[in-house]
């Protein structure tokens, strides 16, 4: 059935080197092609993952600015809106005072002048009580 002879330690043989030319020339480099391959992969998904994490980080950190930003915009808003009041008030109480020194000092006028048109007024009425007078007197003679 089976012979052994010189042909099966030639063909033995024969195997052994075909093994180890073959996993001396497609083997070898096709493993490491592929550890090569899963050692980029795995670098490039942890590297991937430190810059999703940087990324994060940031637009975090950028968040965190924007609303510091906007809550100092809205400082400055309100500290101007008080200030533009301020200014408004005093305005307004300057117009006022100003306004009032105004109606004292036509109001002082108006005494002035009507002060003036009293005295001429008896001035006047002193004199036509004088002629009213001589004409009485003048009259009864």
């Amino acid at each position: 059935m089976f012979d052994f002879d010189a042909t099966l330690p030639l063909m033995a043989v024969q195997f052994l080197l075909l093994m180890v030319i073959l996993n001396a020339v497609f083997y070898k480099p096709l493993t490491k092609a592929l550890d090569d391959r899963t050692n980029y992969i795995n670098s490039n998904q942890v590297e991937a993952r430190e810059r999703l994490e940087k990324a994060a980080r940031l637009a975090k950190q950028y968040e965190q600015e924007l609303a510091d930003s906007r809550r100092q915009a809205q400082a400055i808003i309100a500290a101007a809106q008080e200030d533009a009041q301020k200014i408004a008030a005093q305005r307004m109480a300057e117009a006022l005072q100003e306004a009032q020194a105004k109606r004292e000092q036509v109001q002082q006028e108006l005494d002035q002048q009507k002060a003036e048109a009293l005295q001429a007024l008896e001035q006047q009425v002193e004199s036509l009580s004088r002629q009213i007078l001589d004409k009485l007197l003048a009259g009864v003679r």
